[in-house]
Order: C-alpha cells, then structure tokens, then sequence
C-alpha cells in the first residue's frame, strides 16, 4: 500500500527512535532559542559545509580565543547572538603590538584586569564572523561551558564563518 506524505501521522512518525530523537533534538534547540540564545552554526567559508551547529545559551555569549600571530599572547573575543546579528561584547588580550587595537572608538573603553586590557563598548554588529584556524596555535570556542578546539573540529589553517542561524 502507497500513503502519500500528508497521510502519516505524527504518532507513527514517533514510532521510529531516530525521528524520536531528531524531534527531540529540534524541539530542545528551538526552546534554546526562544529563551533568548539562539544556534551558532560553524561553516566551511569556501564550500559551505557544515561543521557544527551548537546551541548557546540565554546569554547568548560565546567567545573565540586564540594565540595572536605577531605577538604570540592571548586574545579572547567575546560576542553575543541577538538573532541573526553577532554583536561584539569584549576583546581581552595581553600586550599591544601589529594587529591589535590601540586606539579606542567612540562608546569603547579599556580597563585593567591583572595583566590583561579588556575593551568593552563596541557599537557593531555583523551577520558573519571569519576565522582562519590556526596552524602553530589552536582556536578554541567557547560556548555553553565546553571549550571546542576548531582545530580538531575543521583542521589547520580552515577557513570558517560563524553565523547565527
């Protein structure tokens, strides 16, 4: 017998354990979203492939942290989804040099903490964030409490965006 797709209910779609857990997964990560995160998916920047999608939570913050290149110290940046935008929260690095911001903008402002400079106030949002994942050092993700290595999730020298999706 041939049903048509409109035919089928939802209680025999539920019967099956893979579609159980893939309505599961959906409904979890749509309740995440409501509540004010949202799912920051990590992208091939040249092929589009997929690496991951990974929900955040109500904060919506997530950060990227990563040796800089010239002066090998670390940098964390901090961002915030707020729906399809990524706002910038905070950058925390440890020393000034070729690549990193001296001057502040207009709204920012640098504060002392330990050895690190933190600049808050940043006044942008963009709908797309561009990596190139490390070679010599790693970037990691930090999001929901779980520190990701992009290294090991896309490989060296990757090129990835972050988007809100």
């Amino acid at each position: 017998m041939v049903r048509d797709i409109y035919s089928i209910s939802y209680s025999s779609l539920l019967k099956t354990p893979c579609t159980l857990w893939f309505f599961l997964a959906l409904f979890i990560l749509s309740c995440n979203a409501a509540a004010g995160g949202g799912i920051l998916e990590i992208r091939d920047s040249e092929s589009g492939r997929v690496y991951e999608r990974l929900a955040v939570d109500k904060s919506g913050e997530f950060a990227v942290e990563f040796i800089h290149s010239v002066n090998q110290s670390p940098v964390r940046e901090t961002f915030k989804l707020e729906g399809r935008t990524i706002r910038p929260v905070s950058v925390r690095f440890y020393s000034f040099g070729a690549g990193m911001q001296a001057d502040l903008e207009e709204g920012q402002t640098m504060e002392r903490d330990g050895d690190a400079m933190v600049i808050t106030g940043f006044d942008r949002a963009f709908t797309e964030l561009n990596y190139i994942v490390g070679t010599v050092s790693d970037h990691l993700l930090m999001i929901g409490g779980e520190t990701i290595s992009l290294r090991e999730l896309c490989g060296k020298n990757a090129h990835i965006t972050l988007r809100s999706n």
